[in-house]
């Protein structure tokens, strides 16, 4: 029997409130997804680099909404309960608005209010990449959080030498990146358009995240070698207590023998 789902999950349905059909056919659509949200990146500071064309963020946009709507229709028609489903989704169906709407709203470069509402959109759209990989985040240990963070650390670096004029090189970006997630703000090269500082806001939310997993990593080792030790001290004191009970009792039971009274000699 299909398990009924929840509407308490931030506006995402769990893998566990689906049945099993509907299940796999979520992980199919979850990388097309992904991919085409990440496209909505370059479409965000298209619309604030005036020598790019605007067409092709609006075309973006509308690929973007039609994917995620295709992915709800598709693992929704498989739910016992559809509705329940979608309103499960909460966030993806205000996130198919939200990229309709930068679709049709003017250039960023001319519109505050406009510019406004894809940053918003944007924070959506990592809301709703970050709860997709969020299994992909957490399932490994140190090694693997290291490489993450360089993954990103290059990703923002990247983003920061294509955004800020002051970025010569990619090493400058990785470091202007790395200053930022870290938010130590050394002052030796700061972002000075407007695409680079919304992306700074970007890289903190993000590359923060990414350097806390890290650093807890880290300090998840040392708490666990600490009870380590500990355990071994617990265990190593009561071996000993065990041993000397099992002693004490020896030498109580032969002085119990040693006291017995000889058995009366026989007829």
């Amino acid at each position: 029997m299909p398990h009924r789902i929840s509407t308490r999950s931030w506006g995402l349905a769990r893998p566990s409130q689906l049945n099993a059909a509907a299940t796999h056919a979520e992980q199919r659509w979850r990388w097309p997804v992904l991919v085409v949200l990440l496209c909505t990146i370059p479409a965000f500071y298209i619309e604030l680099i005036e020598s790019l064309p605007t067409p092709v963020a609006i075309a973006i946009y509308l690929a973007a909404a039609a994917m995620v709507s295709l992915s709800l229709w598709r693992v929704g028609r498989l739910c016992a309960h559809p509705q329940q489903y979608l309103r499960s989704n909460a966030l993806d169906l205000v996130l198919v608005v939200g990229l309709l709407a930068s679709a049709l709203l003017p250039p960023s470069a001319e519109s505050a209010l406009a510019l406004a509402g894809r940053l918003f959109v944007s924070l959506l759209t990592l809301l709703r990449m970050v709860w997709a990989l969020k299994s992909w985040v957490t399932r490994g240990g140190l090694g693997y959080l290291l490489l993450l963070a360089l993954m990103v650390l290059l990703f923002c670096g990247v983003g920061f030498w294509v955004l800020e004029p002051r970025v010569k090189t990619p090493a400058d970006g990785m470091w202007l990146a790395f200053t930022t997630a870290a938010t130590v703000g050394y002052g030796d090269i700061v972002p000075t358009t407007a695409a680079a500082k919304i992306f700074a806001v970007f890289v903190v939310l993000l590359g923060y995240a990414v350097l806390s997993l890290v650093t807890a990593a880290i300090a998840a080792m040392w708490v666990e070698s600490t009870e380590r030790e500990v355990e071994k001290d617990i265990l190593r004191d009561l071996h000993a207590q065990l041993r000397s009970v099992h002693e004490e009792l020896g030498a109580l039971r032969e002085e119990v023998r040693h006291l017995r009274p000889p058995p009366p000699p026989a007829d």
